[in-house]
């Protein structure tokens, strides 16, 4: 989409990024071809790279963003840790030095004491961080984490913090310009995480004290001033909720993804004071000029299976439909219907940005422009995204960056679909058939005539179909029997009938289906008396609900489904072949023909939109095969290494 929108558009390499979008002469290259004065480098690749913002400088390209020795000493967590505690900013205990001997490592997480933060010196966005709960795990998760520092960011250079159990993640906007202004715009926080990554965010943090708000800000406007920082920049801290106090864990040198919440509520274009900063303009307000108003939310929607671990799910975005966009809701992507979402880049699909008045406002806000968000054809995070902004803590402000973990029981939970949901999902596959049937007719002028259908209509007799049902979330299979009468309406009418919880449920339907649209369809039916509206997504032979209340995915199981639904589930969850999760890039293999496994032993590393998976044994056995090599590139479901087990 960003070329499509683009006035010129400058090829720059393949789709993996460090052929690409990580090389700086091709970017540098694309602004002298096209007579740019200036680069924005956004939100990630080379936003925080000293080399990329010198080498501008050195072509007489303006970068958008703070000095090259501010990104350095900021972008280096180990020497950023430095200058913040010789500038009085509070920081975490930990190891931050150069030795980098993963014995030497190993001793110094010992002598802190478990549970320890393994963190990349470079970058962000969670790549390169793991937990540490106890000794025996740490070898391992230091060379999970250096691998992925070495692929994001170019180096393997970890440090090591103490872990604060439950902490919030309270960050900071700060902006200063050439002529030693520095202003905060206030903080966001960023504690819903998932995978040490951001999923939910909101502005103002809730549950801070007006004081304490002050010096969260002063702290941060300190920390930037230490480095001699120009443009937009993020402080982010660590909050504990236990004692009040905050420390410093980084500082990001460019503009933030969640952005968006501190314009909601400043009124402010961050992109703006970038620019006339980057053009050597002082800062447009000063300290007492900066107020927030009201409440702001984010949420980031992602391709990802939140009920398998939040595996990435990339693939083709056969359906997609937005919220409508206003004042108060804000949508930014840069997908259409019918794109791919690639394995080679973060799986966010769009972020919904909502404000209101009041913090409640803003969660009932964001959860209803959810359930406008409708997408089909992979897996996403919005339904599990409307259980979050619903949960009762949550809107109570009792948030920590374990909150996900903690309380995943009930928002992970696979509820039944209700009986009024079959209902519909039945009746729009029905006049979906229907419409489809009449649509091919040529045989007859009369749309409604009997013989226009092919309802299998008997002169006399109400004709019964029979049909089996899976809603895909729960795995819930149900047998549909349904009876038509009144052919010939442009308001069908059926008889439902299906086993709920063995519990036989008969539901009198009518409705119709707007078909005006090739492939948006909205259905409008009356379940037992009550009306419904949804709008539906049919792909293959699944049909995909969305309401209200979100999305249901109904799959028809043909006959021939039938025979083989059962042994398919049973070799799929096989305990002795190791399947690709999802689409992926094979990191390591770490076993060999012939070698003896336990249970709980890494088989296997595969990378998916820059993140490691590990793929470990569920029996005891011996190496039977091994499909796959370094390097390849695996599809999700493809068996990879084969066990034989212990006997």
């Amino acid at each position: 989409m960003h070329v499509a929108m683009a006035d010129q558009a400058v090829h720059v390499g393949p789709a993996q990024s460090i052929h690409s979008y990580l090389l700086k002469d091709r970017i540098v290259n694309a602004a002298i071809k096209t007579n740019s004065q200036a680069i924005h480098p956004g939100y990630g690749f080379l936003s925080e790279n000293t080399s990329f913002a010198q080498y501008c400088q050195s072509n007489n390209i303006i970068f958008i963003g703070p000095p090259p020795n501010a990104i350095e000493s900021m972008g280096i967590k180990s020497k950023s840790k430095e200058i913040m505690s010789e500038a009085g900013v509070p920081v975490v205990e930990g190891y931050h030095g150069k030795d980098q001997n993963s014995d030497f490592l190993q001793h110094q997480a010992n002598k802190i004491g478990y549970p320890v933060m393994i963190k990349a010196i470079k970058g962000g966005g969670g790549k390169g961080m793991k937990i540490v709960s106890k000794e025996s795990e740490f070898f391992e998760n230091l060379m999970s984490a250096k691998r992925e520092s070495l692929s994001s960011f170019g180096d393997d250079s970890v440090l090591i913090e103490k872990y604060i159990q439950e902490p919030r993640h309270v960050e900071v906007q700060v902006f200063a310009d050439q002529h030693k202004n520095c202003v905060y715009l206030f903080e966001r926080d960023c504690s819903i995480q998932r995978r040490h990554q951001k999923v939910m965010e909101e502005a103002p943090a809730p549950r801070l004290s007006e004081n304490l708000r002050q010096h969260l800000g002063e702290t941060a406007v300190r920390a930037a001033k230490a480095v001699g920082y120009e443009g937009a920049g993020t402080v982010e801290f660590i909050f504990d909720n236990a004692t009040n106090k905050f420390y410093f864990m980084e500082m990001n040198t460019r503009l933030q993804v969640e952005h968006p919440i501190t314009e909601m509520i400043t009124g402010v274009d961050l992109v703006e004071w970038q620019i006339k900063v980057a053009e050597g303009e002082k800062l447009p307000l000063r300290q007492n000029e900066i107020k927030f108003r009201g409440h702001s939310v984010q949420a980031r929607i992602y391709a990802e299976d939140p009920y398998n671990n939040f595996l990435p799910a990339a693939g083709n975005l056969q359906y997609l439909d937005y919220p409508t966009v206003s004042d108060d809701v804000r949508v930014e992507t840069g997908v259409q219907q019918g794109d791919d979402v690639s394995v080679h880049y973060d799986p966010m699909i769009a972020k919904l940005v909502v404000w209101s008045e009041t913090r409640s406002g803003a969660f009932t806000k964001l959860k209803n422009n959810l359930a406008a968000f409708n997408i089909a054809g992979l897996s996403t995070n919005v339904q599990f995204l409307m259980s979050l902004c619903a949960h009762p803590e949550l809107l109570k402000g009792n948030v920590h960056t374990g909150f996900i973990e903690q309380h995943k029981n009930v928002l992970l939970s696979k509820n039944l679909p209700s009986p009024e949901l079959i209902s519909q999902a039945v009746i729009a596959l029905i006049l979906y058939n229907e419409n489809k049937t009449i649509s091919t007719n040529i045989n007859t002028s009369d749309p409604y005539s009997p013989f226009a259908t092919q309802t299998g209509f008997r002169v006399n007799h109400n004709y019964l179909q029979k049909i089996k049902l899976k809603h895909n979330l729960c795995g819930e299979l149900y047998d549909v029997r349904i009876e038509y009468y009144g052919v010939g309406s442009s308001d069908s009418r059926f008889n439902i009938y299906f086993k709920n919880k063995d519990t036989e449920i008969e539901s009198n339907v009518r409705g119709s289906l707007d078909t005006s649209s090739s492939n948006k369809f909205h259905l409008t039916c009356v379940v037992d008396g009550t009306l419904y509206k949804s709008n539906i997504a049919f792909i293959e032979n699944s049909v995909h609900l969305f309401n209200k209340d979100g999305e249901n995915e109904f799959t028809v199981i043909l006959p021939f489904d039938e025979k083989t639904i059962d042994s398919n589930e049973q070799d799929t969850e096989s305990n002795e072949t190791i399947l690709a999760p999802t689409q992926a890039t094979v990191e390591r293999v770490n076993v060999s023909l012939g070698d003896n496994v336990c249970v709980g032993d890494p088989i296997i590393v595969l990378t998916a939109m820059k993140m490691e998976y590990v793929v470990k044994a569920q029996i005891e056995g011996k190496i039977e095969k091994i499909l796959r090599k370094e390097g390849d590139s695996v599809r999700k479901g493809e068996l990879l290494v084969k066990i034989t087990p212990k006997i």
